[in-house]
């Protein structure tokens, strides 16, 4: 199990000067600003590890759910998307709470922040409410195509399929988008979509002992994020830099991967939709059985080494067709890369043997990893 124990935030609070004690009647509060220790889930991912590399910059995320709160000022002016079919407000919150997790902005008031504050939000908002129409739904997934978001969060999944919805993630990664979606139906044997739907990353949740926190799940299942005791971005702001904390949600799991892919697209621009999922499930920090977990995928997502890892091009996703064993390593970027020369034909034979001999140490390396199960070193906050 992922040796995260021990990282859970302490609470800390500031006031929110300007700001209303409350928001309007039944909608999200601001718990104040969050003032204590980095929160743990934003410790394990570690997003400010790969700022040198990638912010996300001139990535489109779109968030799809209940709306987002634009007056929440650790968004920055012009980072939400404006235009027809979005939703600059949220009552429920579960939006803003998920758009702050993806890009919320660093701020000197708060240690907390997104894993991915160079992207552009699209807030979309197709229900107030869970268990929200697929309809609806799909409506939203093909908006987010119309305005070429290369990410698209399913932050309120829906109770039930349609064959609209599966038409549009189709579309979707037809288009190159990675399509994101948390396993959190509440209910037993329950799946939610288009968590379930053929070609979106699902995700689990865990909690900060790594343990799988949400009922939902199924071999569907790609990756696991933090789901539990979080931090974010509150809906009711008013204008301040407030937050809500603790959160559970396993649904806000699929938060913390769709900035990551984020960071991945910005990063390897080449790459398709499809290459970024298959990325980020290789990537992964191996369950304890070195295998596909129900709950947890192939593992609790690991920010660095997919956004910093060497892959082959062709490389198949966890649970494919077998492929040579050099041909499935994780290489660092910062290996140097093997360097051609033309060699004259007499040498030909001596370069062939020194190749074989490279081969068989990576081999030899990718054998005893696989023996381990796959399984990462302790993590080290």
């Amino acid at each position: 199990m992922l040796a995260v124990a021990g990282l859970v935030a302490a609470s800390g609070v500031s006031g929110l000067p300007g700001a209303p004690a409350a928001s309007a009647e039944g909608c999200a509060n601001p718990s104040g600003t969050y003032t204590g220790e980095v929160p743990w889930g934003q410790r394990l991912i570690d997003p400010a590890r790969l700022w040198p590399l990638t912010r996300g910059d001139g990535q489109l995320v779109a968030v799809v759910g209940t709306g987002v709160d634009g007056q929440n000022a650790q968004f920055a002016p012009g980072q939400l998307e404006g235009g027809a079919g979005t939703e600059r407000t949220d009552c429920d919150g579960r939006g803003t709470i998920a758009a702050g997790i993806v890009g919320a902005q660093p701020d000197p008031s708060t240690t907390f922040a997104g894993v991915a504050p160079g992207v552009r939000l699209l807030p979309l908002r197709y229900t107030a409410s869970d268990g929200g129409d697929p309809g609806a739904l799909a409506g939203a997934i093909d908006t987010a195509v119309d305005r070429h978001a290369g990410v698209i969060l399913i932050a309120v999944p829906a109770a039930a399929d349609s064959p609209a919805l599966s038409a549009a993630v189709s579309r979707a990664r037809s288009a190159g988008a990675v399509v994101v979606s948390a396993a959190s139906a509440t209910q037993q044997g329950a799946r939610t979509y288009p968590t379930a739907t053929s070609g979106v990353l699902a995700v689990g949740s865990v909690n900060p002992a790594g343990e799988p926190v949400q009922t939902e799940a199924g071999d569907y299942v790609g990756v696991a994020a933090p789901g539990a005791g979080l931090v974010s971005t509150s809906a009711g702001a008013g204008g301040a830099v407030a937050h809500r904390w603790p959160v559970t949600d396993p649904g806000l799991a699929a938060a913390y991967v769709a900035g990551v892919a984020a960071l991945v697209r910005a990063y390897h621009p080449a790459l398709s939709g499809d290459q970024i999922v298959t990325r980020l499930t290789l990537t992964a920090h191996r369950p304890p059985s070195g295998g596909h977990d129900p709950r947890l995928g192939w593992g609790v997502l690991d920010a660095y080494a997919a956004v910093s890892s060497t892959l082959p091009a062709d490389v198949p996703p966890p649970g494919a067709a077998p492929v040579p064993a050099s041909a499935s390593a994780v290489v660092p970027a910062a290996a140097p890369a093997p360097r051609r020369s033309d060699v004259a034909a007499g040498t030909i034979a001596l370069a062939g043997v020194a190749l074989a001999a490279a081969a068989g140490v990576m081999v030899a390396a990718v054998r005893r990893a696989r023996r381990r199960g796959w399984r990462p070193s302790r993590f080290t906050p």
